[in-house]
């Protein structure tokens, strides 16, 4: 189950009067993902996202989403209740309360009870408003806005969740918390496709990444790919207590290791610190920490330098533009 496809792409298309919002995207996302989708504004996320949930009709191209081909002009009630799909403007209704919101959309969702109330509590220790039961809508918090949205998206149980900017203008707690909720949903056997300009936020989770630029699906891969790319010369900071001179004469004897550069130090003047470059793979580099070990060198910190998403996402864009 964990390699089936639940989104497949061909050659995805949608152009509105002269300008191409999506270009021939051919895109693979298998159960069990949590696949981010980046870039810039105006890249074609919303539009790539809004397709993918039967909210927009593509120009050329084909959708399938859990094996099934997408036909617009033949709605398929079983794509339907497949999907999740909570855009960033989803509105909702400031004179009802809480249970009264989700109540409305389970019997949407055709959900009798008694498991109707039992999906309700559900989502509502999921999403932490089971104490904002009968709260007016009006009187929430932004953030508690949006986990509402959420609740009311999976409270069919969908196997694919396309979610559109769900954390955007979101204190640092709710973020936290909307990104904790989305780990329970993945554990829970659902695949998520969610895009965001927070690029921390789905670093944190995501288990595949992919980049849009003017339409184009420029990048995708797992993550741990793009962590893992470019690594010819990469950079380990070393540590130890003993003198800086000891420990570049130490790591400097491998043939792995390209330069050495002495970081600044708080410590005692027996305290070195320095990073180096380092061609080597894993096996190698835990190698030369257990060669320094073995010469008698007190190593307090062995610490690859691994780009964060931000850092990856620059370079990439600059390649692509250059």
């Amino acid at each position: 189950m964990q390699n089936m496809p639940v989104i497949e792409t061909q050659e995805l298309t949608k152009q509105f009067d002269d300008s191409i919002a999506v270009d021939r995207v051919n895109l693979t996302v298998n159960a069990g993902e949590i696949y981010g989708l980046i870039g810039p504004n105006g890249a074609g996320k919303t539009t790539l996202i809004r397709m993918l949930a039967t909210a927009e009709e593509p120009t050329a191209g084909t959708i399938a989403i859990c094996d099934r081909p997408l036909s617009l002009d033949r709605p398929d009630p079983e794509i339907q209740r497949q999907l999740g799909f909570l855009p960033d403007d989803f509105p909702l209704y400031d004179d009802l309360n809480v249970v009264d919101y989700l109540e409305y959309f389970s019997q949407l969702y055709y959900l009798e009870e008694p498991a109707l109330t039992q999906r309700i509590n559900e989502v509502l220790e999921l999403v932490s408003l089971e104490n904002k039961r009968a709260s007016l809508i009006s009187t929430l918090s932004r953030g508690m806005k949006q986990r509402l949205s959420l609740a009311r998206t999976i409270i069919y149980r969908p196997t694919l969740l396309l979610l559109d900017e769900p954390v955007s203008g979101l204190d640092p707690i709710a973020r936290v918390e909307y990104r904790e909720t989305i780990k329970t949903l993945q554990r829970q056997g659902m695949t998520i496709f969610i895009s965001s300009h927070i690029l921390s936020d789905l670093e944190d989770f995501c288990t595949s990444i992919g980049i849009m630029e003017r339409g184009r699906l420029v990048e995708s891969s797992q993550l741990q790919a793009l962590y893992d790319r470019d690594r010819d010369d990469r950079e380990i900071i070393i540590a130890a207590l003993a003198s800086v001179e000891n420990l570049q004469l130490a790591v400097e004897a491998s043939s792995l290791v390209t330069n050495c550069q002495i970081l600044p130090t708080t410590k005692s003047r027996k305290a070195a610190k320095i990073s180096i470059g380092f061609t080597g793979t894993d096996e190698e580099a835990a190698q030369l920490l257990r060669s320094l070990i073995e010469q008698g060198l007190p190593i307090t910190e062995f610490s690859p330098v691994r780009e964060n998403l931000e850092e990856i996402f620059l370079k990439l864009g600059y390649r692509k533009t250059a």
